[in-house]
This record gives C-alpha cells, structure tokens and sequence, in this order.
C-alpha cells in the first residue's frame, strides 16, 4: 500500500471533470451519485385533458434507435426538503403488538409532508463536496491502519461512487485491495442451517443497506423458506426484469441499490399489484402520493403501474424520508406508515433507534414488521442458495428492454402490435400504465411515448403508415347514465358490446358504473368495417362474450330486490301497484323497489306496528304517485321507477301486437319501448327464465 501523501496526491490529481460517470443500463445518462442525497425528484405532471373525439388514424412515428435510454420521467426539478404526510397509514393504529408471525399484505406510502425550502444550489455544492471527504476520510481510516479489514463503511462509500467514476478507479488502485473490485466474484455463503447462531456480519459487506439478524428478521427469513416460498419464488423469477433497470434509477437518486427490495416486499415486482387500501404498481403508490412525486393518473393511463416512472418517484419519495428522519430503517417505516407518525415516536421517546420504537406503543403491527421483511427479502434474495434455494426453482423473466416510439395520435393496441409483429398482450406487457386498449390522445408537439419489444420500432414505423383505413378505428368517449345498457350503448354508436368492454377492458356488462366513461370505437367509415369486425372476432376469442340477458342497467341498486309479482291497474285516475309478498323481503326492499317511503307503505296498508312482520305470499298495496296525479311506473332491472307527471294511462299495449327479439335486446328494453311491464310479457309468452330466449322468437304484448 502506498504511502498516505502520495495517496492523497493521487486523488487530488482527479480531474473534476471525471466525476461524472458515462450512461449506463436503459436510463438515461446519470448524474455524480454520492454518499448524501443530492439527486433531483421527479417534477410534478398536469394531467392531460382528453379530446371528446380523436381518431387512430396512422400517424408519423418518431423511433428512438434501439437501444437509446428512454426519457427520464422525473428529475427536472428539486425534491422537496421534507417528506409530507397526508395522514396515518388507513392499517396504522396504536393497537400493541400481537404474538407471532403473520403473513403480511405490502405497506401503503403515505404523502409526504410540506417543509420551508432550502437553497437548491448551495444545498447540491455542500453535498457534491461533502461526499468526496467521506470517501477520502473513509479511506484515510483504511490506509493508516493497514491490518484493518475492508469494512462494510469503506465498501459503501466506494460502491456510491459508482463502477465507471474515475475517482473510484484511483481509490482501489491507490489500495491495491482486491475485496474493493466489484468485477471480481465474491466466494459463494455455505448453506445456513442455523439462523440463531449465524453472524450476520460475516456477509454486512455484500449489502449497501444496513442489515441485521434481529428475531424477528430471523422469522421473515423462515417465513420465505417455508410458508411464503412459492411467492418469494415469484418475487425472484420478477426480479430478474425488473431489477436490473431499477438499479441504475435509485443510483441516480443516491439510494443504496439494495433499497429495490423494498418494492419486492410491496408488490413482488407486480406492474399491476393494487392493495385494499388503493395503492397501485410495484411501488404500491397511494393516489395522492403519486400525483404529488409527478406520476400522472387520468381517463388514459395510470403511472404509477409503469416500473420505470414509479421508481424515480419512489427513490424521490425515499430520498426526502431519509433526508427528514435520518436512518434507512425509519425511512423504511415512514414509506409504509407515513413520514409524521416516525417522527412523533421518535420526539416522543427521544430515540432514533427503530428497534426500540418496535417496541413501544404507536406503530402498527405491519410497520413493525416492515423493517425486518425488508431486511429479510435482501438478504434471501441476493444468495438465495445460502438460504436454501435451488436456482431451479427460480424461472426467471428477461430483462425488461424495449424500444421508444413517438406517437402522434391515438392508436388502437391491436394495430400497433400487428404493425410491429408482436402480441398484443406483449405491447401491454411493456406499457402497464395504459388503461384501455388504444393509447391516449397526442399531437405533434405533446406525442405519446410507446414501448415496443427491442428492435422492432423500425419495423413497426414501416408498417404503421402502410395500413389502410378499413383496418382503423375511430373512437368517442361515453359518459355513463342511469339506466344505461352495454347493448343500448352499441347500438347508439354503431358498434359492437365486445368491442367496447374490450376497449375499457371491463370483465363484464354488468360492470358499467353511473358518471363512469367509456372508450367507444366506432368505424371510421362505411369500408372500415371489417376493423370492427377483427376488434368483436379479438375479443371473443380472449373469452369476452355479451349476453343482452345478463345484463344490468348502470344504477340498479345493490343488495336485495325485491322480486315478486307485480299488477298495475288504474283506478279513479289513480295508479295503483298490487306487490305479492316473497320470502326475504322487507317493508324497507319492496319501498326502494317502488321508489316510495316506508312510512307510506305502513300507511296504504293499515301497518300499525313498528315492525311489523310480512307474510309470504300477502299482498300490499302501492301508491307510486300520492296525489290525483298519475304516475308513469317503470321496472328498471327488477326495480320499478315512478315518473311523477300528469299524464293519461296507457293502455297495456296494443291487442295482438307481437314483436321479434332482435340481437342486443332485453325483455326490460321491449317492455320500455311498449309501455308494458316485464312480468306482463312473461306471463303472456309463458317465459320462466328469460336468460333463454333465442334471438328471433317472437313475443306477444298484450294479453292472449
């Protein structure tokens, strides 16, 4: 080893110019990354407002050679100073803790909390500089005390330093220390047999977050080997996608690249993870979180899926927890509960040792065991052999590599996968955030960025300009009304119920949702049909069937409904309901169903009592309309809508009129459109399940 002035004259001969390390994996070029947080955070995004028309006609696509890093989705602006918090975590309570171990759901970041500014620029030089003395005292320390062993301190800082930074090189040259050489392999761990009495610290140096071998990291351990191992084998067989790209990103922020783990504890790698408490993607995100850290959520897309933007908001996000609570475990425990919360344990008990606060009143269970199963998934994850995995349980995904296309209007996915080669489902693959199945809106000047499988954007560009318009679609959005039908909303546009719930990707027609909003494609001429036609032929064969029978119109209350049999008749201008009482109504279910109050039921009907109990198969006697005039009663799903209006009755449909059911059409539609009820057209065609009627039979509205 050299001297310590020559070695001090080495590293003061660093060009300033060598601090800036070249571009490395699929981000882009990153910034010096130090030991103290100096990294920029994502700037925040306004949210796109969507055109009520646009059209997927081909547009000019901008490629991005293969290979070239994606944009960065955040680090224009500074981060704020401190992280925020909205509120407690919806999980965190003050209950004490519960004995044992239990499998855990992922934790849910909370928003972070608003702090006096600092200045940016003084704030970035103090920290630039302050890392190049932590690296030159931490190897002062190494060079003085030759014996020494390389520790986990001096392996950390160098490791911040970066592989390609030039003033790391001259370190490890200036030590001749082999153990400092990343590209050198490190010898494997011998299998642990007994966690209670390994040391930890034999392997400390193979991490560059702080781990430890607490009880309770020890059971996560045993958690993953035993309970929880088909997920961990999951989680690892993901990890291999995703962490290669994650890595350079929380480098670039000047996180530790062990902190990936923590988003294999929220999610196990899942684009699309989505929690009880709403958090969404690998980072498990809660709305307001994401919006906050520049991750844009609208009609189109939702971010916080995509793997790439959400982990610059994460390492955002996690720089300010650091920043404001000083140790990674508390910054750990703040992302699952929420900055706030750490911060008043820690004022209040005067300790910044989390171990100690787990042991106190104030922190929920989950947050307590957060901690310990993030130190747990490190650990198993990065010698998986050690801990008793076999890499031939492992199957694992390749890594995540694509190339970017610029899209300059909307575009139905299917025709951007048949343009490029690809499956549909690979084009989803790489694009998580989309959350229909066309892209958003774009201009020239604002286009839509687009991943694409690795070499295939050329092509795509090829073909894209090349299809013709009889195989695009234009589209419009819906907004959803009460009373609403799949079926009736096909035929107002022209189009087809598959293709629509394939569009909004919705499981079912009974899934359309009152002031909700619909994608619609609709051909965009009368030659463009056979594009509608490929959409319906697509979606069926993905397994999306529509049948008009089971469908239910947007706004039908949920729960009970009242089913039994109803007769209309009219008397002294009056309209009055006969309701035959079934089991398991109730005076409050048969009301909602006649859209009238309980008190008027008990009324019409001579119910005294408080309660009174209903007989099967009695019958009551409503007034949908209470004054003289008349009332336009409506069944709606099983549920009768009263029309206060002064009007005439209608007669019950026209004798001998007959109508043939037609593809798309329900008994309740044909009932509206005839001014006759439901049950009347049952009982008149003697149908017992109207769920089998063949399209074509034909119907009799009015009495036989």
């Amino acid at each position: 080893m050299p001297p310590l002035p020559l070695l001090l004259l080495a590293l003061a001969s660093a060009p300033a110019s060598g601090l800036t390390p070249p571009p490395v994996g699929p981000v882009p070029a990153r910034a010096q990354v130090v030991a103290s947080e100096g990294a920029q955070a994502p700037a925040a995004q306004s949210p796109v407002e969507k055109a009520p028309t646009a059209s997927l006609e081909a547009a000019p696509v901008a490629v991005k050679p293969a290979g070239e890093a994606p944009s960065p989705v955040a680090g224009d602006e500074k981060a704020p100073t401190a992280a925020t918090e909205a509120g407690a975590a919806a999980n965190a309570t003050d209950d004490v803790d519960e004995p044992g171990l239990e499998p855990l759901e992922p934790g849910t970041p909370m928003v972070a909390e608003d702090a006096s500014e600092q200045g940016e620029a003084t704030r970035d030089a103090v920290e630039s500089e302050s890392a190049e003395l932590e690296e030159l005292r931490a190897l002062e320390g190494a060079a003085l005390d030759p014996a020494s062993r390389s520790t986990a301190e001096v392996m950390q800082s160098l490791r911040r330093l970066g592989v390609a930074n030039p003033l790391r090189m001259r370190m490890l040259d200036a030590l001749d220390e082999h153990t400092f050489r990343e590209d050198d392999e490190l010898p494997e761990i011998p299998l642990i047999t007994d966690l209670a009495t390994f040391d930890v610290g034999q392997i400390q140096d193979r991490y560059d977050i702080p781990v430890e071998m607490q009880p309770l990291v020890a059971q996560y351990v045993q958690f993953f080997q035993g309970p929880g191992r088909r997920w961990f084998r999951k989680w690892m067989s993901r990890a291999a996608r995703y962490v290669p790209v994650m890595h350079p990103i929380l480098e670039q922020y000047g996180l530790p690249k062990d902190t990936v783990y923590l988003a294999m504890i929220e999610s196990g790698f899942s684009a699309h993870a989505y929690s009880w408490a709403h958090a969404a993607g690998p980072w498990q995100f809660i709305s307001s979180t994401g919006k906050q850290y520049g991750l844009k959520q609208d009609f189109w897309v939702d971010e916080r899926r995509d793997p790439i933007k959400a982990t610059h908001a994460a390492a955002s996000y996690l720089k300010d927890l650091k920043r404001e609570l000083g140790h990674w475990y508390l910054a750990w425990a703040g992302y699952n509960t929420g900055s706030g919360r750490v911060r008043r344990m820690v004022e209040r008990h005067g300790t910044t040792n989390f171990w100690l606060l787990s042991e106190e009143r104030g922190l929920a269970k989950e947050t307590k065991h957060y901690v310990p199963k993030l130190i747990a998934a490190a650990l198993v994850a990065k010698h998986p052999a050690a801990f008793g995995f076999n890499e031939n349980e492992f199957d694992p995904e390749p890594v995540l590599d694509f190339d970017e296309v610029q899209l300059t209007d909307a575009a139905d996915l299917d025709v951007v996968a048949r343009a490029a080669g690809v499956p549909v489902k690979v084009v989803q693959d790489l694009n998580p955030e989309l959350k229909r199945w066309c892209t958003p809106p774009a201009t020239a000047k604002k286009p839509y960025t687009l991943r694409l499988p690795k070499g295939t954007g050329t092509q795509f560009a090829d073909n894209y300009k090349r299809i013709s318009p009889a195989e695009r679609l234009t589209f419009r959005i819906h907004k959803v009304k009460r009373g609403d039908t799949l079926s009736q909303i096909a035929e107002t546009y022209g189009t087809a119920s598959e293709a629509i719930l394939q569009m909004n990707q919705l499981k079912s027609a009974r899934t359309l949702r009152v002031g909700g909003e619909l994608v619609i494609p609709i051909p965009a001429g009368k030659s463009s049909g056979g594009a509608l036609a490929t959409k319906v032929a697509q979606a069926r064969r993905s397994g999306v069937v529509v049948r008009p029978e089971d469908e239910v119109p947007a706004g039908t209350p949920k729960g009970p409904v009242a089913a039994g049999p109803v007769k209309k008749e009219t008397i002294n201008g009056r309209t009055r309901v006969t309701y035959g009482v079934m089991s398991g109504d109730s005076l409050w279910v048969i009301a909602n169903k006649f859209n009238v109050s309980v008190d008027s039921l008990k009324q019409w009907n001579n119910l005294k009592r408080r309660n009174p109990t209903l007989q099967v198969g009695s019958t009551l006697f409503i007034w949908p309309d209470g004054t003289t005039a008349t009332a336009s009663v409506q069944e709606r799903g099983g549920t009768v809508l009263a029309k206060h209006s002064v009007s005439v009755a209608k007669p019950a449909g026209k004798a001998g009129k007959v109508h043939a059911l037609a593809e798309g059409e329900t008994l309740w539609s044909i009932a509206q459109r005839y001014g006759v009820s439901v049950d009347d057209i049952m009982r008149w065609n003697k149908i017992k399940d109207h769920r089998t009627l063949p399209t074509g039979k034909v119907l009799l509205l009015s009495a036989p």
